[in-house]
């Protein structure tokens, strides 16, 4: 698709795309929004986008492989989904990879992705760095394997200068963990009670200082949310698409961005007061 295809107009520029625009630029200059997807203004591209990244397992059983091959073959759209956000000109993506409740699987199971995990981390150390993309860790660093935290260690030091886009790897997360670490942070800061308000609960989650998810996807058509975000999806608009997780493509991520662009987000207010994303 180029700027001039005649099935996808260039929008028509506002104030706020010029603002959305400027910000985009500031953040990644590399990015090509107008490019990838000219039909979507630049003030409707989501800032932060949250994937559950369902089906690797079925991937897998379908062609009659171990499910581990499907997460293998999962880590291969993890980079597809980096390079379209990175293009698309999105702020922040976070990946829900290993939730709190998945230590329940089978062991050599939980051991693959763990090893998985250590091998994605150094590969991608360099990657990062060069795109200027800082690596964010959501979720206890307690059951972690040692290898496991010591190349997560090393690469969110070696993104700590990063400057552009930020990848947050939900990895041991549970959001209702979350919650809990955050109202036992407060508590033991001694904050008086009427002093909590919304934001002092927002700043002590593990998603602090960025903005809530505008557009949550999950692949492989299920409909539940699996602890996932609770605080910050509040307002999300959600996209769940049939996909497979290890069949998402850039050209996925970028149609769920025009179908999110599409929608009015009311924000508890009427549709006639509610304008386009």
């Amino acid at each position: 698709m180029t700027p001039n295809d005649p099935d996808h107009p260039a929008p028509a520029c506002t104030d706020a795309d010029v603002a959305a625009l400027a910000r985009i630029n500031r953040i990644n200059p590399e990015a090509i929004p107008d490019r990838c997807i000219p039909d979507v203004p630049p003030s409707r591209i989501p800032r932060h986008i949250a994937i559950i990244m369902d089906g690797n397992g079925r991937w897998a059983q379908s062609r009659g492989l171990p499910r581990t091959a499907g997460h293998a073959a999962g880590s291969t759209s993890v980079e597809r989904a980096l390079q379209a956000i990175s293009d698309a000109g999105v702020e922040v993506l976070t990946l829900y990879s290993f939730s709190s409740e998945n230590w329940s699987r089978p062991k050599d199971e939980v051991d693959a992705l763990m090893t998985l995990c250590v091998a994605k981390l150094q590969e991608k150390r360099e990657f990062l760095v060069e795109h200027n993309i800082q690596l964010k860790h959501l979720g206890r660093r307690e059951g972690l394997p040692g290898s496991v935290l010591g190349e997560l260690d090393s690469t969110i030091a070696a993104t700590s200068v990063c400057t552009g886009p930020t990848l947050c790897l939900a990895l041991n997360y549970g959001s209702r963990d979350e919650i809990v670490d955050a109202v036992r942070a407060i508590a033991s800061s001694n904050t008086a009670p009427d002093d909590i308000t919304e934001q002092t609960i927002a700043d002590n989650l593990g998603t602090a200082g960025l903005p809530d998810p505008d557009l949550l996807i999950r692949t492989s058509g299920e409909f539940r949310l699996s602890n996932f975000l609770l605080w910050q999806i509040s307002y999300s608009e959600i996209i769940v698409t049939e996909t497979l997780w290890p069949d998402f493509t850039e050209q996925d991520l970028f149609d769920a961005i025009r179908q999110y662009a599409s929608r009015a987000r009311r924000f508890g207010a009427t549709t006639e007061q509610a304008e386009p994303c």
